[in-house]
């Protein structure tokens, strides 16, 4: 029936598990963004990755995805080697693994319910989603996604009248329409103040509180690790300079992560 997610593929368990083994990735121009990284993260856990920028971040996560292609390493999710998925099972994994921007990604000129309605493209049928032509449920659902980030009343705005921390919930809601299991967050709040960047945060906290999903999500501050995060992976020049609790960041470990001559400053 229209508007109702299908089943994972029979390559798709159930139970959702990331492992992220030996990943390298060098740029063209040489640089190694990424050196031998791997971690796991279980089911249901928010994850935030900070470091300096450059420190390859935001590698990490669009490789998870394969936005970018590494060089080595494997990615698995649920068990599943990703490095290795062929485009149709890497459209069938993109499902279920939802996608935030700092820079939001949206169709300026388009209404926010459309750029919503753009989660479900990998369930759509090609033509129909060209026409903008999605189910009455679709619909239903993606007002339904708005309204729970709190802008429903904004469905029929375009995206560029909206302030910059209502934009990123239309970019949640997106993500929402996907019915995720896993959240890639890279920078999420690097464009908001500090006001607006607790307000996205919560909702990320309560995506994977109330829903399950389990949520990497880059970050510059430690403060906002702190709140937010279950744990914490601290990326320097490419390699785990940290893995654990927030907490156990102390002032040594913090300068470890971003120079001798970091100012701790945080967001209260």
């Amino acid at each position: 029936m229209a508007g109702v997610t299908p089943p994972l593929p029979s390559f798709v368990c159930e139970r959702f598990m990331l492992k992220i083994e030996h990943l390298t990735k060098i740029y063209d121009n040489g640089v190694k963004a990424l050196d031998d990284v791997s971690f796991e993260v279980p089911d249901g856990q928010f994850v935030a990755i900070i470091g300096l920028s450059g420190s390859g971040k935001s590698t990490l996560l669009r490789c998870i995805n394969r936005l970018i292609e590494p060089t080595d390493g494997r990615i698995l999710w649920n068990d599943i080697d990703i490095t290795s998925a062929n485009d149709e099972e890497l459209r069938l994994i993109r499902r279920r693994i939802g996608m935030i921007f700092q820079q939001f990604n949206l169709v300026k000129r388009s209404k926010v319910i459309t750029n919503v309605l753009a989660g479900r493209l990998g369930y759509t049928n090609q033509f129909m989603s060209f026409i903008n032509h999605f189910s009455k449920e679709d619909y239903e659902d993606a007002l339904a996604k708005l309204e729970r980030v709190g802008i429903a009343d904004k469905a029929d705005n375009r995206a560029d009248e909206l302030s910059g921390g209502q934009q990123q919930r239309v970019g949640i809601a997106r993500a929402l329409m996907q019915d995720p299991e896993l959240m890639l967050a890279d920078e999420p709040v690097a464009s908001l103040d500090p006001a607006t960047s607790h307000s996205v945060m919560k909702y990320l906290e309560l995506l994977n509180k109330e829903d399950g999903i389990s949520i990497l999500c880059s970050l510059h501050f430690l403060s906002l690790a702190r709140t937010y995060s279950d744990r914490v992976i601290a990326l320097k020049d490419g390699r785990i300079e940290f893995d654990g609790p927030a907490q156990d960041i102390d002032e040594v470990r913090f300068k470890e992560i971003y120079g001798e001559d970091a100012v701790r400053v945080e967001i209260e």
